[in-house]
């Protein structure tokens, strides 16, 4: 909790995983209402075309901003592990 608190333990990669499902799950069902209401459109084909490109492009395209955001964490996760190592060692030498 102490962690929590100091803001020492990120939430966010979690929070960023449960958005990558609701992210997708959100692109298939727009791509599923895309597909089924071709029927009202004036080009039936290129909206079940519309649909299908976004129930495949979309979860891959919301992956790829989340593998973004995680990145910059694990960045400062390593930066932060180099530091903690850098004070480490000067406490040995000094």
């Amino acid at each position: 909790m102490k962690e929590f608190l100091s803001f020492n333990k990120m939430i966010t990669p979690a929070i960023i995983t449960i958005i990558f499902y609701i992210g997708s799950g959100i692109s298939v069902l727009t791509g599923l209402v895309m597909m089924f209401n071709s029927g009202e459109s004036m080009t039936p084909g290129l909206q079940i075309l519309m649909g299908l490109f976004t129930m495949l492009l979309g979860p891959f395209a919301i992956r790829i901003y989340c593998e973004l955001l995680i990145v910059m964490f694990k960045m400062n996760e390593s930066l932060g592990k180099i530091a903690s190592d850098r004070n480490e060692e000067e406490e040995k030498i000094g």
